[in-house]
């Protein structure tokens, strides 16, 4: 019999992390505030018609240059060290995948994220997830970021579901993404998205739609975003951001492992 697979997606900022990644050390090595920086990418983007993530990409090059900051890909591992985490979220992946496996069930971790890639690659709970899906840079000979190779904005997440959902993961891969195949690696209902607001509107829905499980986050006390969107239908809870054994989320996600596991899928 074919293993059970359950596929736990994340956006990362103000999901896992409490903030933006930027808005840790990268900002604040340029000698500007976190409200400075986010303005003059607002007003790139909308000087130059420049959709927003192609903006702060653009935004994170130009600023170290000007500040003679080498934008290396080591120098952008090395900052996902000070990323800071909701409770419980390190000891979250290793406590859910023994739950899985004692109800049967395989877990796997992914991150579908408008963040920078090597900044993630450089967090304490890089090695959790099976893929990370973020935007990145191709480096010129002495290693400085010249160029995005991959962008993901909030529409264009929903394809990364599709890859998790045939196991399909080299983003190169166009022709088995683009095949119709019969059994799946994960199948929609067993998946569950957890994500913070409006941009991961397409995906909460895509897979609530299909009989997954959408969960919206929140930081403690501000819950009037994730409620709207229980309110509109995208979600089907709203929680705070506690990955801590026995919080709401914990029950939540155990709950839908239960379910994969009594399922003939």
């Amino acid at each position: 019999m074919k293993e059970k697979v359950l596929a736990i997606i994340y956006d990362f900022d103000k999901t896992l992390a409490t903030k933006d990644m930027q808005n840790f050390k990268f900002i604040e090595n340029l000698g500007m505030s976190n409200a400075e920086f986010w303005e003059k990418t607002g007003q790139f983007s909308k000087d130059h018609h420049c959709e927003r993530t192609l903006a702060y990409l653009f935004m994170m090059m130009d600023q170290c240059k000007k500040k003679n900051i080498p934008l290396t890909e080591e120098y952008l591992n090395s900052l996902g060290q000070s990323i800071e985490y909701y409770e419980g979220v390190l000891s979250w992946f290793d406590r859910i995948n023994e739950y899985g496996k004692s109800r049967g069930v395989a877990i796997e971790h992914y991150v579908i994220s408008s963040g920078n890639r090597e900044i993630l690659k450089g967090t304490k709970i890089a090695s959790k997830f099976k893929k990370i899906f973020a935007c990145s840079y191709v480096y010129d000979e002495n290693g400085i970021a010249v160029w995005p190779n991959m962008i993901i904005n909030y529409t264009s997440k929903t394809q990364y579901l599709f890859r998790i959902s045939k196991g399909t993961l080299d983003i190169l891969d166009d022709e088995t993404i683009n095949k119709k195949i019969g059994e799946k690696h994960v199948e929609f209902s067993n998946m569950i998205y957890i994500g913070d607001g409006i941009t991961d509107i397409p995906c909460m829905t895509l897979i609530k739609e299909r009989s997954g499980l959408s969960i919206a986050v929140y930081k403690s006390g501000k819950s009037e975003v994730a409620d709207e969107l229980v309110g509109d239908r995208r979600v089907e809870a709203s929680v705070t951001a506690d990955y801590r054994e026995n919080s709401k989320l914990d029950r939540l996600v155990k709950a839908k492992i239960d379910l994969v596991a009594w399922s003939n899928y």
